[in-house]
Parts: C-alpha cells; sequence; structure tokens
C-alpha cells in the first residue's frame, strides 16, 4: 500500500536530530554555533533565519538534482553514502539462494544494469496492459482493480488496514480516495494550473505511445485525444475527492460502514468479490472514508466510456512503472514530476534511485544492517533519557495553562504519560521468506515486492493492532507521532550528526533535539491528535469551554499563517499547515522549558562565542531549517505539503515565543516582532 495512504494519520517531523548524555563538565565543551553558517550582515530581530542559516544558504547552493537542499538533506546524504556502502558490500558478496541478502544483492544488481533495462523496453509491463486491454465489459473491472490494487497500483480508491477509530485495538479496512495522476485535487480545478495540465496531457501522450498500449488499444496516432480523456476523468475524480482541509478532521474521514452500504454506493463493482480477492472478509465493516466520493466515482465510472476507462487504467500501470523502466520512460517521468512539478534541473543518478528501491522493498532488512554497523548500542538509553526530560516538561506546561479546567488537565497529563516511546530500531524484525526476488527483471521484482507489501499490510485486517509495529524504517531520516496508537519514534536514521553535537553544550541540543522530541509530543495535542484519548480512540475527552479555548487560540495560527506570502501572489495554507505550526510552536516552549531546568541545574554555560545560552537554543533551533529552494518547489509544497516552508517555521513561529523576543531584544518595529497579545500559546 502506498505509503502516503497509510501514514495518512501520522504526524511527522521531517528533519532531522540526534542525543546525546548530560556532560558534567561544561568547560569542556563547544557553543555548538558555526560562524560559517551565520549572516552576520543581518539583524536577528529583523530577519532571523537569514541572520541564523543565511551562511549555509550561500555556502549550500542547489544542484541540479535537487528542488530543496536543506540541512536535513545533508544528513539523508551521508545516510544514503552508508547505505550504498552497505548494500554495495551484501551486493558483492556470494549470497544463498533464499537469504535476505541475496534479496537485498540482486535486486541492487538489476536495478544498476542499465544495459537489461534497456533491451527490455516496455516489455516487462505488456503483461499487464495486455491483461487491461482484454476486459470486454465494465463487469470485469473488479477483477482487474483487485490485481492491480494488490500490486500498489490504486486507481480510483485504496483500501488498506488502519485501527478501528472506536476500538484502536483491533485493525480494520479503510477505503481511502487514489488514483489522481498529477496528486493534489488543485492542480485539476484551479485556472493557474492549466500550464501544468497542458503538460501532463504530453507525458500520458507520449507514454502511451512509449509503452505500446495505444497501438495495443487502437487509437495510435491518437493518444493526445486519448490523453484528454484521461485528465478529463481524472477532474470528474478531483472535483469529487475531500479537500485536504477536510482530510484532517478526523471525524470527517470516519464513517464506518456494512459491506452492503459498500455495494450499494458503488455498485458498478461487485465488492464480496473485490474484497475476496483480497483475502478480506466479506462480513466485516468498513470505514469508508470519504463517502460522498465513492458514491460519485459510481456515476463516473457508469457513465465514462469502457476504452477510456481501461486507457486510465492502463495510464496508472504505466505511471507507477516509468521510473524503473528504460531511460526513455524515466526521461519522461522525469521531466514532468522532477522538473515541470518542482523545478529540478537533473534526476538523481542511477545508484540514489536504486537505494531508494531496495529499501521500498526490504526497508526493515536494510535496516536491520544498518544499525549493526551505524547505530551504537547506547544512543538509545540517551534519546530515553531526553524523551523523559522533554515529557516532564510538557506536563509542567499543562499544569500551568491558564485556559484548561483540572479535570481536562488531568487526562491530558495521563495520555502524555501513555506514550509508547520507539527510539533507533524495533525490537523484532519483520520476516522477508515470503518474497521472492529473482534474477527476470527489475521491474517484476519491483512488483513481486508490491504484491509481498500489500498482502503483509492487508492481512493485519480483522486483527488486534500490533503496537510493536514501526511505521518507519530503522535507516529513515525523519519521526512521528501516530494518533491511533500514541506512538512517538524516532528511527536510527535522525539521531547523529549534524543535527546534535556530542561535544555541544547541551543549550545547542535542546534547540535542536529537543525541539525534536517536543513536536512529536506536541502532536499528540494538536488539532487532530486531542480528538485521541491515550488509547488511541477518537474521542472527546475535552470539556465544551476547554475545546472552545483550544480551537480560539488555533485560530490565531492559522490568520496569522495565512497572511504570510510565501512567493507572490501566494499565501501559506493556515488550516492545511496547523497541526504542524501547533507542534513547532509546543515544541520549541516545551524544550525552552527543560532547556531552563538543565541551565538552573547547571549543565548549561551562560555565555559562549558571544552568544547566550538562550540565544544558542534559537539559533540552534533556526540551524535545522536552513535550506535553498527552488520557485517551482515552494509552489508545489505550499499546495500539497502539511508543513510551513523552512523559512516559514522560523520566521513564522519565533515571533510567537516570548523568550526568544527577549533573547534577541526584538523590538516593537522590528521585522520579528508581533505584539504580545497576537501571540500564540496553546502549549
Amino acid at each position: 500500500m502506498k505509503k502516503e495512504i497509510i501514514l495518512i494519520m501520522m504526524s511527522s517531523l521531517l528533519l532531522l536530530s540526534a542525543c546525546t548524555e548530560k556532560k558534567s563538565e561544561t568547560n569542556t565543551l563547544n557553543s555548538g554555533i558555526k560562524k560559517e553558517n551565520l549572516d552576520l550582515s543581518v539583524n536577528p530581530a529583523e530577519d532571523f533565519y537569514q541572520f541564523a542559516c543565511g551562511g549555509w544558504i550561500k555556502n549550500n547552493p542547489l544542484t541540479g538534482e535537487y528542488a530543496r537542499y536543506g540541512s536535513f538533506d545533508q544528513l539523508a546524504e551521508q545516510n544514503r553514502e552508508q547505505l550504498k556502502t552497505l548494500i554495495e558490500g551484501i551486493a558483492g558478496q556470494k549470497n544463498s539462494d533464499g537469504t535476505v541478502s541475496q534479496k537485498i544483492g540482486d535486486l541492487y544488481l538489476m536495478g544498476m544494469d542499465s544495459n537489461a533495462i534497456e533491451k527490455q523496453g516496455a516489455a516487462p509491463i505488456q503483461p499487464m496492459l495486455q491483461n487491461i486491454q482484454s476486459i470486454k465489459s465494465k463487469n470485469e473491472l473488479t477483477n482487474c482493480l483487485v490485481d492491480l490494487h494488490l500490486h500498489n497500483i490504486t486507481p480510483f480508491f485504496a483500501v488498506f488496514g488502519e485501527g478501528n477509530p472506536e476500538n484502536s485495538e483491533m485493525t480494520i479496512a479503510w477505503v481511502w480516495q487514489s488514483g489522481l495522476g498529477i496528486g493534489d485535487r488543485d492542480y485539476y480545478l484551479e485556472e493557474k494550473s492549466e500550464p501544468i495540465r497542458k503538460e501532463y496531457i504530453n507525458l500520458i501522450s507520449g507514454l502511451l505511445t512509449l509503452s505500446g498500449y495505444s497501438k495495443m488499444a487502437g487509437f495510435e496516432n491518437k493518444e493526445k485525444n486519448m490523453a484528454e480523456k484521461i485528465l478529463k476523468l481524472e477532474t470528474e475524480m478531483a472535483k469529487l475527492f475531500m479537500d485536504k482541509n477536510d482530510l484532517r478532521d478526523p471525524y470527517k474521514t470516519f464513517n464506518l460502514k456494512k459491506v452492503e452500504e459498500l455495494q450499494n454506493m458503488l455498485s458498478v463493482l461487485n465488492i464480496n468479490q473485490y474484497l475476496s480477492g483480497l483475502g478480506l472478509s466479506t462480513d466485516d465493516a468498513l470505514n469508508i472514508s470519504q463517502p460522498e466520493y465513492i458514491k460519485g466515482l459510481n456515476k463516473i465510472l457508469k457513465t465514462n466510456d469502457l476504452e477510456v476507462i481501461k486507457a486510465y487504467l492502463s495510464w496508472n500501470v504505466i505511471q507507477n512503472a516509468a521510473p524503473y523502466l528504460s531511460q526513455d520512460f524515466v526521461n519522461a517521468d522525469f521531466n514532468f514530476y522532477g522538473k515541470v512539478l518542482s523545478g529540478k534541473e537533473d534526476n538523481k543518478p542511477r545508484w540514489k534511485r536504486v537505494i531508494e528501491t531496495v529499501e521500498n522493498a526490504l526497508g526493515e532488512a536494510v535496516g536491520q544492517e544498518y544499525v549493526k554497523k551505524y547505530f551504537p548500542a547506547e544512543a538509545k538509553q540517551r534519546m530515553l533519557h531526553l524523551v523523559e526530560n522533554l515529557q516532564w516538561a510538557l506536563s509542567e506546561r499543562i499544569k500551568q495553562n491558564t485556559w484548561m479546567a483540572d479535570s481536562t488537565k488531568a487526562k491530558a497529563i495521563d495520555k502524555l504519560s501513555s506514550f509508547i516511546v520507539k527510539i533507533g530500531y524495533p525490537d523484532k524484525w519483520r520476516d522477508y521468506s515470503a518474497l521472492t526476488i529473482s534474477r527476470d527483471n527489475y521491474f517484476a521484482n519491483i512488483m513481486r515486492a508490491a504484491e509481498f507489501e500489500s498482502k503483509y499490510q492487508l492481512a493485519k485486517i480483522g486483527k488486534p493492532v500490533d503496537r510493536s509495529t514501526w511505521y518507519m524504517t530503522p535507516q529513515t531520516v525523519n519521526a512521528y507521532y501516530n494518533p491511533s496508537t500514541n506512538e512517538i519514534c524516532f528511527p536510527a536514521g535522525i539521531l547523529q550528526p549534524p543535527f546534535f553535537d556530542m561535544n555541544a553544550d547541551d543549550a545547542f541540543n535542546y534547540g535542536a533535539i529537543g525541539v525534536v522530541i517536543g513536536h512529536e509530543m506536541t502532536h499528540g495535542f494538536d488539532d487532530q491528535g486531542r480528538n485521541y484519548n491515550k488509547a488511541g480512540n477518537l474521542e472527546n475527552w475535552w470539556s465544551k469551554e476547554d475545546s472552545i479555548n483550544f480551537t480560539n487560540r488555533a485560530q490565531g495560527l492559522i490568520e496569522y499563517f495565512n497572511r504570510i506570502e510565501v512567493f507572490p501572489g501566494l499565501f501559506a495554507n493556515g488550516q492545511f499547515t496547523l497541526g504542524e505550526n501547533i507542534a513547532d510552536n509546543g515544541g520549541l516552549n516545551v524544550s525552552f522549558t527543560a532547556f531552563q531546568k538543565a541551565k538552573k541545574e547547571g549543565t548549561i554555560q551562560d555565555v559562549m562565542d558571544g552568544y547566550t545560552a538562550e540565544q544558542r537554543f534559537f539559533i540552534a533551533y533556526a540551524g535545522v531549517w536552513a535550506n535553498n529552494i527552488r520557485d517551482e518547489e515552494i509552489q508545489r509544497r505550499t499546495k500539497e505539503d502539511s508543513h510551513s516552508l523552512g523559512k516559514w517555521r522560523v520566521n513564522g513561529t519565533l515571533p510567537h515565543i516570548t523568550p526568544f523576543i527577549e533573547a534577541f531584544n526584538v523590538k516593537e518595529g522590528n521585522g520579528m516582532w508581533l505584539n504580545p497579545e497576537a501571540r500564540v500559546q496553546i502549549w
């Protein structure tokens, strides 16, 4: 199942960090501040992002393969080099058939065999395209969708397993809107996106020809006409898609229905046959996340010509396969998704793309080897200590909160104390014995891996939730909070330099890793997370007055970010980014509280390299978000990413943090100034 669908309920940080134990001898530590990363020509009270990151931005210009390159991308590159060494070492040794090492090594070698891939051309996808073309009536669509969905190709909708919002102990089937080739629905509906839609038509047309499907289906030399019909079909779907802001409301996406009810909504398909084909029970209820879309989809399937539907299904196959086929496919795919949408100039080198493929197919197997070689065991205990410090800090802030009733505070603290904390890597590893990697062709193995993953995920449905499951691999450079399991997770991939300096004073580390931890904890109490109780069930545990108080404070952040012009004529989406903005705001406040306690205990020096401990805290935070970004990527991320842009996670968040205002003596009239009554503080 596609990761972006599986992780839909989770909130991640999309940054890097690390951890350490406290040092007793502060005089041996450095400040953690690298002067070359600063722009000392800028007054921090006017533009803190430029002050704290200007040097880094100047010294790290974008290369062709990046639409955005930031501090965390540096760590990602370091991880990627480590994985390359690891995987090439496995591929270069003699591995017994059926072993995990054989699977990792062979998949990598096949991905790197560009000569074989070129010779195969479109051949690897021909069987799937022929199966689609052989469909004679809409009655046969059900079996076709079963086959595609089992191979992680999800036209029209997707089905995956996730906890029951009313009973988080059990996994149920979720039905989710899917199948827009450009991505966000706004690309289909906005007038200003017309140039992108024209390029999309060119992409579809070119790949229908290159794949041989247009000849197979009898519309050769009329590919553009069919591409326009596919776009029209996707536009009909986009009009019915639930808006991304509504998708963030867990009550709006929870609609438990019986199988018979889904059958009535989607009568074109045989739902019992579909569910049975996926290996699912036809007796259990399902969560129809977007019921109005499913009802509208039924009309779309009824009224559209079968040949157009078949071409759309084929396009989904081609689009999913393109990055793994011959260079003509790869180039066409990159020209649209890389250049047009993001402004990239060059594709990643083959080895990086193949490493990602191996990770997608055998993520935990690669992770198991990764942590053996690169992750020190003691780091796990050090991280647990920091998490405890931040849990204490958030608990204290909840107790001192002036806008919540004591009864709600008690429940919030109970939820906080119930967090499941996952650090580094799983206690038990996945079994990949049922996955076959053969020396036939690269794409065939990718499809086998996709089917293996889909069946693994679908097999969870109807069973108790396994709370030991990790939703990120150990080598992932990220962190997350999952409300349905009430867990925070910090994979090994982020627990290393450059975002933690074991030789730096703790003021710096609280500003970096401390905010990381506080950010993820705050997600448990943001506009989404607050709707779940300590067990992960969807429950309103708030008093009516407290809920109103929260909403009013959150509205202040929405309106503030809505006023930020991120690109000429383009403004941030305060509603869409609300959860992440609350987490940034809370993460800073919570970590600063823990930092103050550490300072009182004497573990932090006051002035180092000319900066106070408080100033070093905020410089460290800003440095996490140093990045260069292309105009196209600014526009794409503003449309698709629930995180604010890096610059505004600094200049948009810090004006609300009074300790920052005080640390840098920000005055009324300065660029970073925000009147005290306008500053939002929730946690």
